[in-house]
């Protein structure tokens, strides 16, 4: 939607407002008359100025939300960087942390590593030790029997997930570096809006 739209819907919901807390002779409603100048404009904006602020914050996230459509999560450890993809659009962007040892493909349990390859976000948790998580379907087949041939054991159990339960405060220190064990973290703030913007089953891209 573009600015201009926002300020004629804005206009809308003022004149709404207006009609709905200002009695009228007879209880008649008032008919919707645009403002026929830039100052009229204006004078009806100062009106409820404060509470439309508000209201279009809440339709910009309600559209954002709407129609967002994350079919791909991309994370590029050498950047600490993931991403929301909607076809070739990047959505949205989060600084993330990785395991203590980022470099690489997750080879056994205990490594501290964060996977690298092509996983799928399989389900989502409400219930663990960090403020809410996403689980990413490692180990594959492939790791498995990689793991196997090497007389280990994969590891599992990894996640998206927000900050350890109690600590969401600490946030803007601990997302300065990698402390997971191989998980990706996000804020707790962060992690809100990825549960809300990304569906169980969306693909999700780990590489270098």
């Amino acid at each position: 939607m573009r600015i201009c739209d926002y300020k004629y819907l804005s206009w809308i919901i003022e004149r709404f407002l207006v009609t709905l807390f200002s009695p009228s002779k007879n209880n008649l409603v008032k008919p919707y008359i645009f403002p026929s100048s830039s100052h009229d404009f204006n004078e009806l904006q100062d009106t409820h100025k404060p509470l439309m602020k508000h209201i279009l914050l809440l339709i910009c996230i309600f559209n954002f939300s709407a129609y967002a459509g994350v079919d791909l999560v991309r994370v590029e450890k050498s950047k600490s960087k993931l991403y929301l993809l909607e076809g070739d659009k990047i959505i949205k962007e989060y600084r993330v942390s990785f395991g203590a040892n980022p470099k690489g493909h997750k080879q056994q349990e205990g490594d501290k590593k964060t996977p690298e390859g092509r996983y799928i976000l399989d389900y989502k948790k409400e219930d663990s030790s960090f403020y809410r998580a996403m689980h990413i379907s490692y180990p594959n087949k492939v790791d498995v029997a990689k793991a196997v041939s090497r007389g280990v054991s994969p590891g599992g159990f990894i996640m998206v997930h927000g900050q350890r339960n109690g600590l969401g405060w600490l946030s803007a220190v601990t997302q300065k570096f990698n402390w997971t064990n191989g998980c990706i973290a996000l804020s707790n703030v962060e992690m809100d809006e990825f549960m809300s913007l990304v569906k169980v089953g969306t693909k999700i891209e780990i590489k270098w």
